[in-house]
């Protein structure tokens, strides 16, 4: 019963793992057939419901790579419509997933979702962690490209929160990358920002000469260029220029990047920073020609883009020129339309800048602004201070993290090691001990074979004995009876013979029948004499003898049925007692590994004489055996070794189910081997 119950419990858990198996294939199968339909769906809403849908398909899927490469697909695709928060969602499974299966590959990959996702939700510290995580790995892959990328973007995140020391290092490494890589566009990139981290420094001369570097670069990609990048570094030279004062430089860098006019419509933004740059350069050399169109352009194309940032510093601008010009209400109007906005939009920065002009053209409350500023100087310098040694510090945890890691990898190693060489050892301890056992019981094997081949040497050599006495003894009666007692007899029969000369009836009739009785006499003595010399013939050999009382007690003992013949004509005198031995221990070996292993009902044992060799034939109807299997038992090794040490050959037949064929043959007289044909 307990039994039952245990299959049925192990078939049951079988169906529903195969059960599990289907589900999870067929979920991940709709997954990709929803991200497929996410693809070609026009409308953002129908496209992200298609992903929404393929998000919920891999959760339900198993962990495979398969499963991992999907949703990063994904994920980009999330990217593409915008939806940072299903990013980040799409990102934790990624992650999950990734360090279950130890796929570093992908772990990295979700590392970098991460920090994007928190560097665009303003979390810089969350963002920075991140991203040293990826670094780490792609250090570790020798992932060149995204080891680059992940260096940018973490100094992108150090700049944004004024680490600028920190942002330098990690720029540095991310450009050396980038130029053995031969990648220009990236290299512009890590040089632009690099140039800003340099302004940020106040070391202008080094920012300089980062943007002339990505000038130089521009101009090689100018005929692809659809980003203004030419333009752009015109415009960030401009600018360092205007904080050098030299407003001259500042002016001719502006007019060359307007020398675009491709950037009016596929760059506005860019085409407002340069106009509204160039006018304030003009209004510090107090001309003041034509600029108040230039602010107004550059301020209602920012207002069109919804660009906070250079809203607040157009704001702040005019409110410099209307000051040049003597009209302090609009001056001060669009200051303080300046430290509103920034304020509103918590710009920590940009509200130190509307304050700094508010407090020049209001004068009235300049002090209430002054102390302000001060205010959110110190505190700003602070929240700075405090972001550099935060920054240090989770480089610093990461840093430590990863050290203990490798110290419990190395750790578990070692343990694995030790693990390892004591299974080994016991191992070895075993199979020598095991070897130790089966040595022994070979030997002992060898032995007691010894010790049988001895005895049976000994009962040969005493039937021998018993039977030269017997034969001997047999001669000695056929010769008295031939010549002692027939010779007297004959005697007789003469004598009587010879009374043969009466003639009288009655004596003739007692010599006639005296003389018949010594003829029945005489032929009765003969035939014993003659019957005591054919014993030997009739008795053969004992050999027969002992194999007649090996099959008997094999019948008697065993339930298989055991039919036997041996050949009357053999001449077993002609065959050595070595011979018959290997021959009598052969057919011992196979009855046992029958009575063992065969579980047969039916045996054939044979004994004949083909031409001039004995022929012994063992038959049986068991379960049969593998004769080619490489490792044969010690029992027909040593009938393979017997035959050879006969001049003989075996041949073993045997077929799983159908019984085994063992066929011995060995030369009577000859010495010469048996050639298998």
């Amino acid at each position: 019963m307990k039994i039952k119950v245990y299959l049925l419990s192990v078939l049951f858990f079988l169906a529903s793992c195969n059960k599990e198996k289907v589900n999870s294939s067929n979920s991940l199968n709709e997954a990709e057939k929803n991200l497929l339909i996410s693809k070609k769906s026009k409308s953002s809403e129908a496209k992200i419901l298609s992903l929404d849908k393929s998000l919920k398909n891999i959760k339900e899927s198993k962990n495979t790579k398969k499963t991992r490469e999907l949703l990063v697909k994904i994920i980009y695709e999330y990217y593409y419509t915008n939806d940072l928060t299903k990013v980040n969602k799409a990102s934790d499974k990624l992650l999950a997933f990734s360090r279950e299966a130890n796929d570093s590959l992908n772990l990295g990959l979700a590392y970098k979702s991460k920090a994007f996702y928190f560097n665009n939700q303003n979390l810089l510290d969350s963002s920075y962690n991140y991203y040293i995580k990826a670094e780490k790995i792609y250090l570790l892959k020798k992932d060149k490209v995204n080891y680059a990328t992940v260096l940018m973007n973490k100094g992108m995140v150090q700049y944004a929160a004024g680490d600028n020391l920190g942002a330098d290092l990690s720029l540095n490494k991310a450009i050396n990358v980038f130029e053995e890589l031969k990648d220009s566009k990236r290299t512009y990139d890590v040089l632009i920002m690099l140039g800003n981290v340099s302004d940020e420094l106040k070391d202008y001369k080094k920012a300089v000469d980062y943007f002339l570097q990505a000038l130089d670069i521009a101009i090689e990609l100018e005929k692809e260029d659809k980003q203004g990048r030419k333009s752009s570094c015109y415009n960030n030279l401009g600018y360092i220029y205007i904080k050098l004062k030299d407003y001259k430089k500042a002016i001719e860098n502006f007019e060359k990047g307007l020398d675009d006019k491709k950037i009016i419509t596929a760059k506005p933004l860019l085409y407002a920073n340069l106009i509204d740059n160039l006018a304030f350069s003009r209004l510090k050399l107090n001309n003041t020609n034509g600029i108040k169109k230039m602010f107004d352009e550059a301020y209602k194309i920012r207002i069109q883009e919804d660009a906070t940032q250079d809203i607040i510093r157009s704001q702040i601008h005019l409110s410099q020129y209307y000051s040049s010009v003597k009209d302090t209400t609009k001056s001060i109007e669009y200051a303080q339309k300046a430290l509103n906005l920034s304020k509103s939009k918590k710009m920590a920065f940009d509200i130190l800048i509307s304050l700094h002009q508010i407090s020049e053209v209001d004068l009235k409350k300049s002090a209430l602004y002054s102390a302000e500023y001060i205010k959110i100087s110190d505190s700003l310098q602070i929240v700075e201070r405090n972001s550099k040694d935060r920054f240090s510090r989770i480089q610093l945890e990461t840093d430590e993290i990863i050290e203990e890691k490798d110290k419990l990898e190395e750790k578990n190693r070692t343990l694995l090691y030790v693990f390892i060489g004591v299974m080994v050892v016991v191992s070895l301890l075993f199979i020598v001990r095991a070897q130790r056992a089966r040595t022994r019981e070979l030997v002992y094997k060898q032995a007691q074979q010894k010790a049988n081949e001895d005895i049976y040497n000994l009962l040969i050599s005493q039937q021998n004995i018993i039977d030269e006495s017997r034969t001997e003894e047999k001669k000695k009666i056929a010769r008295d009876l031939h010549d002692g007692v027939l010779g007297r007899m004959f005697g007789a029969r003469l004598n009587l013979d010879s009374l043969n000369s009466k003639q009288d009836e009655d004596s003739i009739k007692k010599r006639l029948g005296y003389l018949e009785e010594l003829k029945n006499i005489e032929q009765d003595i003969r035939e014993i004499s003659h019957d005591l010399n054919r014993e030997k013939q009739v008795l053969i050999n004992n050999f027969v003898s002992i194999v007649s009382n090996l099959l008997e007690e094999q019948n008697s003992s065993h339930e298989a049925e055991l039919v036997h013949f041996i050949d009357n004509t053999i001449q077993w005198d002609k065959i050595n007692n070595t011979t018959k031995i290997n021959m009598y221990r052969m057919l011992q070996e196979s009855l046992q590994n029958i009575n063992k292993y065969a579980k047969a009902t039916q045996i054939n044992v044979e004994f004949k004489k083909i031409d001039a060799n004995l022929v012994l034939t063992i038959l049986d109807n068991g379960e049969g055996f593998d004769v080619n299997k490489k490792n044969k038992g010690i029992g027909v090794q040593n009938m393979i070794s017997r035959t050879h040490e006969c001049n003989g050959i075996i041949d073993i037949s045997s077929i799983k189910g159908t019984g085994t064929s063992i066929i011995i043959t060995i030369p009577i007289e000859t010495k010469k081997e048996i050639i298998e044909t």
